[in-house]
């Protein structure tokens, strides 16, 4: 008599809860949510969170179904609707994803496939991203530079954001360890988060690009004075909060050093020479030669090639107050 045939069952892989948080987004949250449907991935939802939207967000969610869930909620900023979507999720893993922002085809078995292959101290798998336009078409003259799989320390998150909130994917049970997303921040709110998470727990780049980032007008990160007043916040908490000593001053200038140095080129951007020129300096006094520049992305002599480019562009452009 012969055998039955052998049958091979794989088990059910861990579940991802894929929250989007949307406000006003009805434009762009159609691609958001059909790039998460089409990920290679078996087992995941997708947690749509409407922060009081007043477009018609909530007519182009009713013309899905599962896996796609709708949350409705008064608005209460960004990092109210990721606490909402983080709650209402059913699933272990949390991924996160801006309305306005793509998931590439492979990126939930990516990191998946990494969390699987790292210690379980790690509640955190991130990836590099690529910028598009409004339509979804690479930005022009940009270059991008490949990150290496690495883990991220908490004094790198401290000294600069290395990734996107959009990709990262978290253990659902650190945000009980370490708390929400802070709702008195409106930017820099991810950054916040990370830290929080790298003093407790570990953080791991995975070094590939599985996501794009949409960049239009509307994008948060425009707001100059905004976004630099809430770094401002997140440093200080983690200042504050020790979690590396006060008593390490030579790191903490240098952070506070690059903090200006971001805002310098955020004004540059926006064509503010004046204050571009003065967080250059302050940035320059906190601290005057960073030894390994190329730690955070930046070539030798970053801040003085900065200087002769914010010049150059004060005298061609036009000079705001």
């Amino acid at each position: 008599m012969s055998a039955a045939p052998s049958q091979n069952f794989s088990p059910t892989p861990p579940g991802v809860s894929v929250v989007i948080p949307a406000y006003n987004y009805a434009r762009f949250l159609p691609s958001a949510v059909e790039s998460c449907l089409r990920q290679d991935y078996a087992n995941f939802e997708i947690v749509v969170v409407d922060d009081g939207s007043k477009d018609n967000t909530r007519e182009v969610m009713a013309r899905y179904g599962a896996p796609v869930r709708y949350v409705y909620q008064d608005n209460a900023g960004l990092s109210a609707a990721r606490n909402t979507g983080i709650r209402e999720a059913k699933f272990e893993f949390v991924a996160f994803l801006d309305a306005d922002d793509l998931l590439l085809p492979t990126h939930l078995s990516d990191s998946m496939e990494a969390f699987a292959k790292l210690p379980p101290d790690y509640a955190l798998v991130a990836c590099d991203d690529v910028l598009v336009d409004v339509d979804g078409r690479p930005l022009p003259f940009t270059v991008h530079v490949p990150v290496l799989p690495r883990e991220v320390t908490l004094k790198d998150i401290l000294m600069r954001t290395r990734f996107s909130p959009t990709g990262a994917v978290a253990r659902k049970e650190v945000f009980a360890l370490c708390g929400g997303f802070d709702t008195a921040l409106r930017s820099t709110e991810d950054r916040d988060m990370w830290i929080r998470i790298a003093a407790r727990r570990r953080i791991w780049h995975q070094g590939r690009v599985l996501v794009e980032i949409r960049k239009h007008g509307n994008n948060m990160s425009n707001n100059a004075d905004r976004m630099k007043n809430n770094m401002s916040v997140v440093l200080r908490k983690a200042y504050d909060a020790e979690v590396v000593p006060k008593s390490n001053l030579c790191f903490w200038l240098q952070v506070f050093s690059y903090w200006r140095y971001q805002t310098s080129l955020i004004y540059n951007g926006i064509r503010q020479p004046p204050r571009a020129f003065r967080d250059l300096f302050i940035s320059v006094l906190l601290w005057p030669f960073f030894v390994n520049p190329a730690a955070n992305g930046n070539p030798p002599l970053f801040r003085l090639r900065s200087f002769v480019r914010y010049t150059l562009n004060a005298l061609r452009g036009e000079v705001k107050p």
